[in-house]
């Protein structure tokens, strides 16, 4: 398999909420919900760096296209790196995200391996890492 992961999608309770939190609570680059005249079809797509795209889509529209179950979400099996340029953009990035109304896990602090991280659940209970690596700047 070659490395083209160009969509990370996540199944969320409320695609409106969603929407609101990652537009309006953190900005993230979107044209809104589109699939709406498809049964199952709406979800929402955000731009992000390097051509990665996230999507939202209603869990139970996931589950029904996959043909798996509905089950709850698992804090734990999945997260999500969101890498910055500085320590103060960790801090900017966990203010939004709070203000927004995610829930703060893990206030903005220096890791182990000489970074500094903090971490959030959104709205859904994804969980979001912002980190700032020295070793691992983003490009832009």
């Amino acid at each position: 398999m070659r490395p083209r992961i160009s969509v990370l999608t996540l199944g969320v309770a409320d695609l409106e909420r969603a929407l609101a939190f990652y537009r309006d609570g953190l900005g993230l680059p979107t044209e809104g919900i589109v699939g709406r005249e498809f049964e199952h079809g709406a979800v929402a797509f955000f731009d992000l760096a390097g051509g990665l795209k996230l999507a939202i889509w209603a869990q139970a529209d996931l589950a029904h296209d996959t043909g798996l179950p509905l089950t709850p979400v698992s804090s734990t099996a999945f997260t999500i790196g969101h890498n910055v340029t500085s320590r103060d953009e960790v801090d900017a990035t966990i203010a939004q995200a709070r203000s927004a109304g995610a829930d703060i896990l893990k206030t903005p602090q220096d890791t182990f391996w000489g970074g500094y991280a903090g971490y959030f659940r959104d709205l859904d209970g994804h969980v979001w890492e912002v980190v700032w690596n020295p070793d691992f700047l983003p490009a832009d």
